[in-house]
């Protein structure tokens, strides 16, 4: 520890004299000041956090600090910014320039370092900014040197961050964020900049909003949340007595709904343990933040970023990522063994994000795109070895955020309501849906006036159909709120177009997105984002497709969440809504791998005792010979809204075509109670 705090006291001693200097020539001068005025204000934050002196200040100082921190990552900065790879490309040239603002992008990590007291992280990004700004003394060194210099940075240490990134996500000793959560006056708003993310208006009204409801409210949201966790165990048959912890993942300013979910793990016998988002780039996944987080200060910063990886990423460093996860998790082994997995609050409302593409941002070359996909599954089959699926569960529900409009507190006193929807009366509607598909060998979806889907869904054949299914019956339990029945096609003979006009997938909304499917797999693709069509097929390729030559058809859904789309419709927010509500709100395609996935092998059985059988497809088959070539690691709904769709009809082997849904509206017998909210 000595040795620690003589390095760090030297490292920022050094830092202070950087912009003192003129040892490096304009314009890299300004923008290691830059870096070095940052990390100063870092340094001055967390010795500020050790002495109290936070404490003391009013919502506003501490609202003043906050922004100070991000501030030339907002928008209104952001022109200007070394960490905008245009900027830096502008200023500083096509070979220096991404690789500064690369770092720059993290080197912004420090900030949660300074917070968490990590005094070690803060350590090697101050010794690593001095290492790359000493090579521009005298004279500009070759690119090369720099990216050599970052090269070896993430590689040698990974040793610190891959273990540390694992062992946040299974222990729940450490408890920076709960303490937080369960210890602090969660009606004094000044709680939320404790945690050292970004704190927007957003994150203020909803901690404002929670804080005026009425305990029952909270503790009818936080009721229906962990009991969907418990009914996940139960319905899939899963023994939950035997796990100790769960996961809790969530936006910033739900922390009251948190503290009553905590209390209720508790009674079930599990600690929850709640970590952040990750912060080091050699453990973040692009576009998705995984675990707690505030407000992004920008969300084109961090489209922007999102492939930093590629200065650095390489088969040597994904086999040494491999070694080092595996090494970690036998040495939490046991904590791994005890996990149960993630209950999920997400958080929908805000504005559509259109990304801008820039030539000048990182992107990974076709080698980089292999690598990150072998890596991918290798992760996924590593996890499943120490936190076997067929052993855990997960739920997901979600609320709105103010920026949804000024019906803001009727529309969340909605979204309660759908949360809670009567699980029985939805379970005996859709087993008759069931009755009817289970007819089919396929199933045939089409679109209506501008939309032009015309796609044939092959289903498994029924060996005894008194006793098997191909759907499955689902209710409000790992997703959150009731209302689908799925299952996992067959791909050979399922074949055709895909089209939704407008719909919100992640953090980008696409509009006319099309997919051709091809014996179940998409082959073709595009979008009416921009002006090149080129962009759009690559926008999808890197955000649909994750980087993969073709993704298969993994799901075929039909949402019953009638309810759901009314409120919708009613308050014009379809666009805004995300895939856990809008996939409810019609049939819905999903491209990736099967919702069964690393589980198939274990029996799935719907209310009425049938087995759901169709777990499986002929690339998640290849699982038993090569599981790097069965699995993708995404999985990603689209659907069509009510509004768009024509008809679903079960086409059976004999030629007969049984109405399912006609021109948007159900015709099964039964589910007529299904179109009243139409």
């Amino acid at each position: 520890m000595d040795l620690l705090c003589e390095r760090y006291a030297l490292s920022f001693e050094r830092i202070r004299q950087i912009p003192q200097e003129d040892l490096v020539q304009e314009p890299y001068r300004s923008c290691f000041v830059n870096m070095a005025e940052f990390m100063l204000l870092v340094e001055q934050t967390a010795g500020g956090l050790q002495r109290g002196d936070f404490d003391v200040l009013s919502q506003e100082e501490l609202g003043e600090w906050n922004r100070k921190l991000y501030e030339d990552l907002l928008p209104e900065h952001y022109d200007e910014s070394f960490a905008n790879p245009r900027y830096a490309v502008r200023m500083l040239g096509a070979e220096h320039g991404p690789l500064l603002s690369a770092f720059y992008a993290q080197l912004r990590a420090a900030v949660v370092f300074a917070y968490e007291g990590r005094k070690e992280e803060l350590t090697i990004l101050a010794e690593t900014l001095i290492e790359i700004y000493n090579q521009y003394e005298e004279e500009i060194p070759e690119s090369k040197s720099v990216r050599d210099i970052l090269y070896w940075f993430h590689s040698d240490y990974a040793d610190v961050t891959i273990p540390y990134r694992l062992r946040e996500q299974l222990d729940p000793s450490l408890t920076f964020a709960k303490d937080i959560i369960m210890e602090e006056d969660l009606s004094d708003p000044r709680y939320l900049y404790r945690f050292g993310e970004y704190i927007s208006a957003t994150q203020m009204e909803i901690a404002d909003f929670l804080a005026k409801q009425p305990q029952e409210t909270i503790d009818r949201m936080a009721d229906t949340y962990v009991e969907g966790y418990r009914r996940g165990f139960a319905v899939m048959g899963r023994d939950l007595s035997r796990k100790k912890t769960v996961a809790i993942r969530y936006e910033l300013g739900f922390e009251r709904m948190v503290r009553a979910a905590v209390i209720r793990f508790r009674r079930l016998g599990l600690e929850p343990i709640i970590y952040r988002a990750p912060v080091w780039s050699v453990s973040m996944t692009p576009n998705r933040r995984i675990g707690y987080h505030g407000a992004s200060p920008n969300r084109q910063y961090d489209y922007d970023h999102r492939y930093d990886m590629a200065i650095y990423f390489d088969k040597a460093l994904k086999e040494r990522r491999q070694g080092i996860l595996r090494t970690a998790y036998e040495e939490l082994r046991e904590l791994a063994a005890q996990y149960a997995g993630p209950a999920v609050i997400e958080t929908f409302g805000e504005e559509p994000f259109r990304p801008v593409p820039a030539e000048e941002a990182l992107s990974l070359t076709k080698k980089q795109e292999e690598w990150l996909n072998q890596d991918t599954s290798e992760t996924m089959a590593l996890t499943d070895h120490y936190i076997p699926g067929r052993e855990t569960s997960f739920t997901i529900i979600a609320f709105p955020v103010p920026a949804i409009g000024d019906p803001y507190p009727e529309i969340f006193d909605e979204t309660i309501r759908l949360n809670t929807l009567d699980n029985e009366q939805y379970q005996q509607i859709q087993q008759k849906l069931i009755d009817v598909l289970d007819q089919g060998s396929c199933v045939h979806v089409t679109g209506r006036g501008e939309n032009e889907t015309d796609i044939i869904v092959r289903l498994h054949p029924l060996q005894d159909a008194a006793r098997e299914t191909n759907f499955e019956n689902c209710v409000a339990d790992v997703n959150i709120p009731v209302g689908e029945v799925f299952t996992s096609p067959l791909l050979s003979g399922t074949n055709g177009l895909l089209h939704v006009r407008s719909v919100y997938l992640g953090n980008v909304r696409y509009q006319d997105l099309k997919l051709t499917f091809t014996d179940g797999r998409v082959t073709d693709y595009s979008c009416a984002n921009f002006a090149n069509p080129q962009e759009g097929r690559d926008l999808i390729r890197q955000e649909i497709l994750k980087n993969h030559d073709f993704l298969p058809l993994g799901e075929f859904a039909i949402g019953t969440n009638t309810a759901a789309y009314a409120m919708a419709e009613r308050y014009g927010i379809a666009q805004k809504l995300p895939i856990l509500i809008a996939e409810k709100m019609g049939p819905h395609f999903a491209v990736g791998d099967t919702c069964y996935s690393w589980s198939e092998d274990e029996p799935m059985r719907n209310p009425d005792g049938k087995e759901v059988i169709a777990r499986d497809n002929e690339i998640s088959l290849l699982r038993k010979e090569d599981p790097a070539r069965a699995y993708f690691g995404c999985h990603t709904d689209i659907t069509i809204p009510y509004s768009e769709l024509g008809d679903i009809t079960a086409v059976c082997e004999d030629g007969r075509e049984l109405a399912v849904i006609r021109q948007g509206r159900f015709a099964v017998p039964g589910t007529e109670a299904l179109n009243e909210n139409l």
